[in-house]
């Protein structure tokens, strides 16, 4: 239905191929023909977006001049120029390349490049066409080029020469439209077929993802009993006897590390340390001065006028020429 009213009524076309969209989005021919209808109604971006999907669904390169035609409908000439340049594809008929050089031309014209765009028609490919129809456009496209390089009289000549359209002829951009050869029962019965093949690989990812489910619980389960194995083998491991160590059960000890490990408040940072004085030369001196000692006599001791010593006699007094004690004057007396 789409097909048959693209050329008459193109936005009503394109509400068919959407309700078909609906109904089998996964089908390519529904796909194309949204596509060209989009681009029938003058939507390029999306006639754009849904060319490439039929390209890959279908893995089919037929519409590549409607792709770059559809990038110059979006003011993107480099991009419609690229898509000309490309490697074509073994699916593209001479028609097909006819078609993309007519595109190239006007993507050229464009830019401004209106020598090139005279060239892009002038190829062996454009020379060889015998179809009436796809000479027609070509030459639509020369005289184009031609008024552009203001070479009037030759645009003239060949545009005596073109057929008159007539006024049911519709302009289509040089680009044929092709039928689609399904009803809307086809389209529906298609649905039907790609919905259940939709739910085949539905549940084929659904089996794959529980594999993978599986293949982690399995894995996790295994890392498991390897823990649970070494924890085993750690408790297999008799324990060291330490049955005579004395508890503290006051923690001095510990309290005494910690007190210990904890720097004095008190020591002075800045002063330098001394250094230490050789052990030996120390040891030497000590011995030195303990043979001296052993080699000299002992001295008579000093007696110290104020320490009285009770465990030692008084001495016996000393007379003294001109004194006499008390006792001895008292006899004399007599």
């Amino acid at each position: 239905m789409a097909g048959r009213l693209m050329d008459l009524r193109p936005e009503e076309a394109y509400e068919h191929a959407q309700a078909a969209l609906r109904r089998a989005g996964r089908v390519d021919i529904v796909r194309e023909a949204v596509a060209l209808t989009a681009y029938a109604t003058g939507n390029y971006a999306e006639a754009l977006r849904e060319l490439r999907t039929v390209r890959r669904l279908s893995g089919i390169d037929a519409h590549r001049a409607i792709e770059a035609d559809c990038e110059r409908g979006l003011g993107r000439p480099e991009r419609a120029l690229t898509l000309a340049a490309a490697e074509p594809s073994p699916d593209m008929t001479d028609v097909d390349r006819v078609e993309l050089a007519i595109v190239a031309s006007g993507a050229r014209l464009d830019l401004g490049e209106t020598e090139a765009a005279l060239l892009t028609l002038d190829t062996p490919v454009t020379a060889a066409v015998t179809d009436p129809e796809l000479k027609h456009r070509l030459d639509e496209a020369r005289v184009e080029v031609l008024r552009a390089l203001g070479r009037e009289d030759e645009a003239d000549a060949l545009a005596a020469t073109l057929p008159v359209p007539s006024e049911d002829e519709l302009e289509d951009d040089g680009v044929e439209f092709a039928e689609v050869p399904y009803s809307t029962a086809e389209l529906e019965a298609m649905a039907a077929q790609v919905a259940q093949q939709e739910e085949a690989a539905e549940r084929e990812r659904a089996a794959r993802a529980q594999q993978r489910l599986d293949l982690a619980a399995e894995q996790q389960a295994e890392e498991e009993a390897e823990l649970d194995r070494a924890s085993a083998g750690d408790s297999d491991v008799e324990p060291a006897d330490v049955s005579h160590v004395e508890e503290d059960p006051d923690g001095v000890a510990q309290t005494d590390r910690e007190v210990d490990a904890e720097p004095d408040p008190y020591l002075v940072d800045d002063v330098e340390p001394v250094d230490d004085v050789d052990p030996v030369v120390e040891v030497e001196v000590e011995v030195e001065v303990e043979r001296m000692v052993d080699a000299e006599p002992d001295s008579e001791p000093v007696a110290d006028p104020g320490l009285v010593v009770d465990a030692e006699p008084d001495p016996e007094p000393v007379d003294e020429p001109g004194s006499a004690l008390p006792s001895e004057a008292a006899e004399d007396g007599k």
